[in-house]
């Protein structure tokens, strides 16, 4: 009856909270739980760290990943169309074509406002 209907959802919410629990619970176990100056010091590269930690990132950044993930994921979405290309036909074609343009009007828009161009 549990292999039915709800009863694979509950077990999987059961397994995901007890490892959700298990690992948060192994962390504070193996945690040091004798801090000392020396290891509560920002540790960078070897090096004194200078400034502050809240910086501000140019917005750049955010669109060079935004773009990254962009084309990330139609690459994603192409190779199990490639896959079954035989077997959707002209209306898989068809939809894969409008993604594909959708996808190149954006590469456009961010041509034409320089967004590609490292500054």
């Amino acid at each position: 009856m549990l292999t039915q209907g709800f009863g694979i959802l509950a077990i999987l919410f059961i397994c995901s909270l007890l490892f959700a629990f298990s690992t948060i619970f192994a962390s504070w176990v193996v945690s040091p739980k004798a801090p000392t100056p020396l290891k509560e010091t920002t540790y960078e590269s070897g090096m004194e760290p200078y400034g502050g930690a809240h910086i501000k990132f140019d917005v750049k950044f955010y669109i060079y990943s935004l773009l990254f993930i962009l084309f990330d994921i139609e690459a994603i979405f192409l190779f199990p169309w490639a896959v079954s290309f035989v077997k959707l036909g002209l209306v898989g074609f068809l939809e894969m074509f409008i993604f594909i343009a959708i996808l190149f009007i954006g590469l456009l828009y961010a041509w034409r406002r320089n967004a590609l161009e490292w500054q």
